[in-house]
């Protein structure tokens, strides 16, 4: 529209107009006398026939053919200018008489079969018109709408039937139509004549006004508009000149102002260049004072933690000893109130690291409904204590061999479920587990807590996301916390590409739910449950509560078993009372019970009650009491479960192992696959360890303790697949990786990052430089396999049908109690060894190895820690902590695992050694912790050998 010109406008509103005007109304009226000529010519034809018909009716019934000769001559002729011909017809449509005889009478005859009308009709054809009138016997009315005539009253007689001739009508109508037409042209051209004319008249003096507005524009002020013109155009003139003659007034003004705002400008730079400096000097001690800040938050949650640890184990050691009743409930409160503190504590953390931007998120092989299983166990109690009914929900179809941060994701659910079960004095907890988005790779899944607690008021809703806020104070004082556990769910959730939200309502609940993105694993974690002995079995299942029902429900209809489902007790009879008169039993029964205070009494009624019906009787109860589920079981009960209900918990509970056989289970047998794979680190613990894990898997595994053995051994072997350390002296993992690249034969073979720390974007910067996928230490089992699947030929790699993964978990089990002195010898998480077992693939005598190769080389490591730090040699501290990072990886260590991970990410992030100060004292506090507990571990691990 704006690139339109004048010229186009005056063209667009005049000329086009017109012509669509004068077209329009020339195609109106011609169409009009055209309609009026056929309509003119009809009438005319009609007034003809018409008449002609009655008054040929006393001749036809007469046959004097003579008489109506002369009658249609007569009106042939006087009608002539538009008659061709007039012929009367017999009603067998036989010629009776007709005015003329050259004419072509087949033309006007009716066609064989067609009855004469009832009234005048009309035959159009492009060059005439046949027209036909029925003579009838009586007279009648001839009009354009049908005459329903009595056959015993009227009849026709025949028919006339005549010929009109169009052609005249037809050039009456062409001549109107070029003449409409003609004058519509002429009305353009006139139009078009009169918009050039004024096109002329003011688009030359607008263009010439244009020219000198452009040249004032280009500064040219002096430029004036010149002729003599007409009316507006005259005053456009005078108001551009007028208004240039202005800007060279204001131009002059200007440059003056200019002048003088130049000096100003420089007088507030340097005002501006003083608050610069004292801003500088406040954002520095702004940068000091939270520096100071987070030294006093590691320093005081340091020396916090310390004591807390001594505290919870004591106590701990203390509750397994004979105590009275009394005392057992102190030391439980006890144990409780320094828990809870430590959360607090770890809340905070949590909360600096996400506010600094250190919170890294893993990605490694995980079991979704084996997390949600562990994270429910832990919280069970809790909701039990309260009598709350805790139910999860997971629809059968979703996948459950994930890759993402496990840890975070469970961090998230306890925190939601904790909250609702804090604040539900009494009702429901419920557990909703759907997907959101699906495709090939990556699932977004959402888990939604329901509560039917106190709710929150809109005010409340408000605030809930925001840091150290609670609901309001009498809450903080009624339920405790910081108010920081939301805000870091929230961060969590987004920082796994999901998020966080909720609905509530005071006094009638609330629901939170949040979602994650993980990335779904080809290579399954678990075997499936093996349920097909329960296809087509019959169960009796009795649920009152509607959510576990429609959960429990699912998995039975899962497992295709046929299921007879109630909701209360009157049910339940009635369902016995019938069973037991058709002589019916069940394969199965299923009986949950929610309230603990009368469970033990009511249960037994209906054991007995039920128990001629079916040969095992299961009972879903809403506590974990052991005595409560040894006299149940004592009542005939087969077993006792506690909620929450999972669907690995009821197929234990549907086919249950004798001790024997929980005993026996041996480990998940794996088929080696027949290739030869190559592991490069400069850590001999590292390659010990990673040895022993690959040839769990692959037939043959070569090491290499630095890149130039590497790079020698690719040049003459050919290996199916490379694990390559990233830091490594010398030649580094990168170099090694560009050098097998170009001068060996395995320019072609995957190549593994391997490394003890990951960075945010340290993925994407290894697969830049070439390596084909990535892996964190330690190494995870499931993760390497996840690796082998995806860069070898898997078809002969496959696990054992007979292992499952509650076997495997059963046989872990029985090893850890097995050395179960060494766990209670260890502090709480300084030396786990049930963590070091797994680290080692369940193998002792490597653990052992391990980890007194990392006792020892303890010392030499903090005195070089030490000397680093003094000499502020950051290249010596990162190799040092690196180092220190990867044997940690592969030993149970968590604490120290933690810190010194920790440290090598702030050091590769820049920080130097002095900003780090307050995590090195933390640091060196965990390696005097795990030389201070490795003597009674490794005595009690030895004597458990011997």
């Amino acid at each position: 529209m704006h690139k339109t010109s004048l010229k186009d406008w005056v063209i667009l509103l005049t000329i086009i107009p017109t012509i669509v005007i004068a077209f329009g109304l020339a195609s109106y009226f011609s169409y009009n006398r055209y309609i009026e000529l056929d309509n003119f010519i009809e009438q005319r034809a009609k007034s003809i026939i018409e008449p002609l018909a009655i008054a040929s009716k006393d001749a036809l019934q007469e046959k004097d053919r003579e008489k109506l000769r002369k009658l249609i001559s007569f009106s042939h002729r006087s009608q002539s200018s538009i008659v061709n011909s007039v012929v009367v017809f017999t009603p067998e449509h036989q010629v009776f008489v007709t005015s003329a005889y050259h004419g072509d009478t087949n033309l006007m005859r009716l066609p064989t079969g067609i009855a004469i009308p009832n009234y005048t009709q009309a035959e159009h054809h492009p060059d005439f018109i046949i027209f036909r009138s029925p003579i009838i016997e009586e007279q009648i009315s001839f009009n354009q709408q049908a005459v329903d005539i009595s056959p015993n009253k009227a009849q026709a007689i025949g028919y006339v039937a005549i010929q009109i001739d169009k052609s005249k009508i037809n050039f009456d109508q062409q001549s109107q139509i070029l003449i409409a037409f003609t004058i519509a042209l002429l009305a353009s051209l006139i139009s078009a004549i009169f918009a050039l004319r004024l096109i002329k008249n003011v688009t030359k003096p607008i263009s010439s006004m244009v020219h000198a507005i452009d040249k004032i524009r280009e500064g040219k002020l002096e430029s004036r508009v010149s002729g003599k013109l007409i009316g507006e155009l005259n005053f456009l003139k005078s108001g551009i000149n007028a208004m240039a003659q202005s800007l060279d007034s204001y131009q002059n003004e200007m440059q003056s102002g200019i002048d003088q705002a130049t000096i100003d400008l420089r007088e507030s730079l340097e005002q501006f260049e003083i608050q610069n400096v004292e801003l500088s000097i406040a954002k520095r001690k702004a940068q000091e004072a939270n520096k100071v800040k987070s030294e006093f938050l590691a320093n005081m949650s340091h020396e916090l933690r310390t004591p807390l640890n001594g505290v919870i184990g004591f106590t701990r050691q203390v509750l397994k000893t004979p105590l009275s009743d009394n005392q057992r409930d102190y030391l439980q409160t006890i144990d409780r109130s320094a828990n809870n503190l430590l959360t607090i504590i770890n809340d905070i953390l949590d909360f600096s690291k996400l506010d600094a931007g250190k919170m890294v998120i893993e990605n490694i092989p995980f079991s979704l409904r084996e997390s949600l299983e562990e994270t429910l166990a832990l919280l069970a109690p809790a909701a039990h204590k309260k009598d709350l009914n805790l139910s999860i929900n997971v629809h059968q179809e979703l996948p459950d061999s994930l890759v993402g941060d496990a840890m975070r994701i469970k961090q998230i659910v306890t925190n939601l479920i904790s909250n609702a079960i804090k604040f539900t004095p009494q009702g429901n907890v419920e557990i909703d587990v759907v997907s959101e988005e699906v495709n090939q790779k990556n699932i977004m899944l959402k888990v939604t807590v329901t509560d039917t607690g106190i709710g929150m008021t809109n005010k409340q809703q408000r605030t809930i996301f925001d840091a150290f806020t609670q609901a309001d104070q009498s809450i903080t004082r009624l339920y405790g916390g910081t108010g920081l556990g939301l805000v870091i769910c929230q961060r969590l959730a987004r920082e796994m590409s999901g998020n966080i939200g909720f609905t509530s309502e005071k006094n009638q609940g609330s629901s939170f739910w949040f979602t994650f993105q993980c990335e779904i694993n080809s290579l399954p974690l678990m075997i499936e449950l093996d349920n097909h002995h329960l296809v087509n079995k019959t169960i009796l299942f009795y649920e009152e509560h509607p959510h576990t029902r429609a959960a429990i429900t699912d998995i039975l209809n899962h497992w295709q078993m046929q299921v007879t489902s109630v909701t209360n007790k009157h049910q339940l009879e009635q369902v016995a009372v019938h069973a037991k008169q058709a002589n019916l039993n069940f394969d199965y029964a299923l009986i949950g019970h929610n309230h603990n205070a009368t469970a033990l009494s009511e249960l037994k009624k209906i054991i007995a009650n039920i128990t001629p019906l079916t040969p095992a009787v299961h009972i879903a109860l809403n506590s974990n009491s052991p005595s409560l589920h040894e006299a149940l079981i004592a009542n005939g009960a087969a077993s006792c479960i506690s909620k929450p209900l999972s669907a690995a918990g009821l197929s234990r509970a549907f086919q249950p192992l004798s001790a024997n056989e929980q005993t026996s289970v041996a480990l998940v047998e794996k088929k080696i696959l027949p290739i030869k794979v190559l592991a490069v680190d400069d850590n001999e613990a590292n390659l010990k360890l990673i040895k022993a894990l690959l040839l769990e898997q692959v037939a043959e595994v070569t090491l290499a303790d630095n890149g130039e053995s590497a790079v020698e051994l690719c040049k003459n072997e050919t290996f199916a697949l490379i694990f390559m350390d990233i830091q490594m002296p010398g030649m580094d993992g990168i170099s090694t990786l560009k050098a097998i690249k170009a001068e060996t034969i395995n320019n072609s073979t995957p190549i593994i990052a391997v490394t003890a720390h990951a960075l945010s974007g340290e993925k994407e910067k290894m697969q830049q430089q070439g390596f084909n996928a990535y892996m964190t230490k330690p190494i995870d089992e499931t993760m390497l396999s996840h690796v082998i699947y995806e860069y070898c030929d898997y078809d002969h790699f496959i696990t054992a049908h007979t292992a499952n993964k509650p076997e495997l978990e059963k046989s872990n089990l029985a090893t850890e109690q097995q050395i179960s002195p060494v766990k209670k010898s260890a502090s709480n998480q300084v030396i786990d060894w049930s963590l070091a077992l797994k680290r080692s693939a369940n193998k002792t005598e490597l653990a052992k190895e391990m980890l007194t190769g990392l006792i020892d080389s303890l010392p030499k490591t903090q005195e070089e820690i030490t000397e680093a730090i003094k000499r502020e040699d950051i290249e010596q501290l990162k190799r040092s902590v690196h180092k220190l990072n990867g044997a940690c990886c592969y030993t149970g260590t968590p604490n120290l695992a933690t810190i010194t991970k920790q440290i090598e990410t702030q050091l590769k992030m820049g920080l130097s050694a002095k900003e780090l100060e307050p995590e090195f004292f933390e640091f060196f506090e965990h390696i005097e912790q795990v030389l201070n507990t490795a003597p009674t571990v490794l005595k009690a691990l030895n004597e458990q050998t011997t």
